[in-house]
């Protein structure tokens, strides 16, 4: 069953596992979310569901952001998400949504804005090496340098990296380990670092990873072939089989 939410990001802690092994984990407060629209094969040709997030005073929305939640009878939102959901049709409009549904262990992937860092260089945006520091290098140290060729093809190709705008944009990791919930607080402990700042907003979805299943441990081949077949006599490992 796939799993999703809305939250904002609370900051990074950690947790001690049984064995006393440290996890770095990133807390979000997700939810309570409720169920503002929902989607169907029949009238739009797929099945999601759009989830609120966040009460705000109804003067704060304009005319038809009112009328899309007052048709849902639903208490008026700040955030609207949609999400494709494989178990959709089990939800209905009005229908709250908490971090109760997740269970430590789940996978999943956490999109958010990463922090905006204004204007860089080429060194800092895209890890470009400087310009020798002696020999009368001059103050272009840090500088792009050479673009490319000259009269053929006289321009630069689009994708070539330069100074530019960094962060502030959408940015998803991937199958990430719940592992803690606390439904009375509404929140999610999940294993490593989300994109965003403090109180940045969040969603969390079911992993799209595929998880394959661990095999068995690899045994000795009965393919002479093989060298796992092979077995040396004079070696204690060999006589202990």
């Amino acid at each position: 069953m796939e799993k999703a939410i809305i939250g904002k990001k609370v900051g990074m802690s950690q947790i001690f596992d049984e064995a006393g092994k440290v996890i770095p984990v990133t807390v979000i407060e997700a939810g309570p979310c409720v169920v503002v629209q929902k989607k169907t094969e029949e009238k739009d040709g797929y099945t999601a569901v759009q989830l609120g997030y966040q009460d705000v005073p109804e003067r704060k929305l304009s005319k038809p952001e009112q009328g899309h939640l007052k048709k849902a009878e639903v208490a008026m939102k700040k955030v609207l998400k949609e999400f494709k959901l494989d178990n959709a049709e089990e939800l209905n409009v009005g229908d709250d949504v908490t971090v109760a549904v997740f269970e430590e262990g789940d996978r999943v992937d956490v999109t958010g804005v990463s922090k905006g860092k204004g204007f860089a260089g080429v060194i800092k945006r895209w890890n470009a090496g400087r310009t020798p520091m002696t020999h009368g290098g001059g103050p272009v140290h840090r500088h792009a340098g050479s673009m490319g060729s000259g009269s053929d093809p006289s321009k630069i190709f689009k994708g070539k990296i330069g100074a530019g705008h960094m962060g502030a944009e959408q940015v998803t990791v991937q199958n990430l380990d719940i592992v803690k919930v606390d439904p009375e607080f509404n929140l999610i402990a999940v294993c490593g670092a989300i994109p965003g700042p403090k109180g940045g907003l969040v969603y969390v979805k079911s992993t799209a990873k595929v998880l394959r299943a661990k095999r068995g441990e690899a045994g000795t081949s009965s393919n002479p072939q093989k060298a796992s077949a092979r077995s040396n006599p004079q070696k204690a490992s060999a006589r202990n089989r």
